[in-house]
């Protein structure tokens, strides 16, 4: 017998279903509940498969470009305490000396970026639970932003620290926010390549790959551990310090989540984060010894 998934619950799973391979307990499949009729269909490898066609779409194909790209730091300079020469650009200039095309090009890979969170709102809509879901909505504003505000300064604090040592220690790449150029869209852009990123990666991370793993009938430590060691993996562009940092984030935002019930805190401290630090390094920049160029 094909096992049969449900679909019930934010963060919980029904581990007698799952676990048995029965269908779904009365009442699972009414279209106003959560899971939705959708969840009859759902089996172990069609989750699979959903999962595997949105990591590749998304964060897992980027997770791949970042390690090889981080073979190719490596191989470059034939050290791993020498990844501090290497550097890397986050939000580079894609038609120099033409800014009106410039924006352009901003503006199509932030919007187009957000495909992947995208995809996450269909599948949970068509789940039967929405983004409102896993909690990305704005009936909490203040106290979101409060939540969020705590985290980043928390993780942003620690997470810069660590990166300037990892990069003194030649463990990490130089990693320059922006060469954008000094033109009036730049901070704007910036803002906005922010918070397309924590939308993307707190939506699908948290929000939908915790879900989907639960659902799966993961123990949720198993789970935890699998999404930060994917959001780890997507940022091996950086070097092995970014790698660390960000699975130690992945790790804390997960617990955070399932504490809360909401995305919307983490994303918000995502953003304000990534905010702080391209827009600082617009400000700091050649200006401060401390911070590498």
């Amino acid at each position: 017998m094909t096992e049969q998934v449900s679909g019930t619950g934010t963060r919980g799973v029904a581990a007698a279903d799952a676990g048995a391979g029965g269908p779904l307990g009365p009442g699972a499949g009414g279209a106003g509940e959560p899971g939705g009729g959708w969840a009859r269909t759902w089996t172990r490898r069609l989750l699979w498969f959903e999962l595997a066609a949105v990591l590749a779409v998304g964060l897992g194909r980027s997770a791949v470009d970042s390690a090889i790209s981080l073979i190719g730091s490596l191989t470059a300079v034939h050290s791993v305490t020498k990844l501090s020469t290497q550097a890397v650009s986050l939000n580079a200039s894609a038609a120099p000396g033409r800014p009106w095309l410039d924006l352009s090009w901003q503006v199509y890979g932030i919007a187009f970026g957000l495909a992947p969170a995208l995809l996450v709102a269909y599948l949970l809509t068509r789940e039967g639970v929405g983004l409102k879901g896993i909690g990305v909505d704005f009936t909490r504003p203040w106290r979101d932003l409060a939540y969020g505000a705590a985290v980043a300064a928390a993780i942003g604090g620690s997470g810069l620290a660590l990166y300037l040592a990892a990069h003194a220690a030649g463990v990490a790449v130089t990693v320059v926010p922006t060469t954008l150029p000094a033109v009036w869209w730049r901070i704007p852009v910036l803002v906005g390549s922010a918070w397309q990123n924590a939308a993307v990666e707190e939506i699908t991370w948290n929000g939908y790959l915790l879900r989907r793993f639960d659902q799966l009938g993961w123990r949720p430590l198993r789970s935890d551990v699998t999404s930060a060691l994917i959001r780890g993996c997507y940022h091996l562009y950086q070097g092995f310090g970014g790698f660390v940092g960000n699975f130690v984030m992945g790790v804390i935002f997960a617990r955070l989540y399932r504490r809360w019930g909401r995305v919307m805190p983490l994303l918000v401290a995502h953003g304000l984060i990534d905010t702080a630090a391209f827009v600082g390094y617009v400000a700091l920049a050649g200006h401060v010894s401390w911070l590498p160029t």
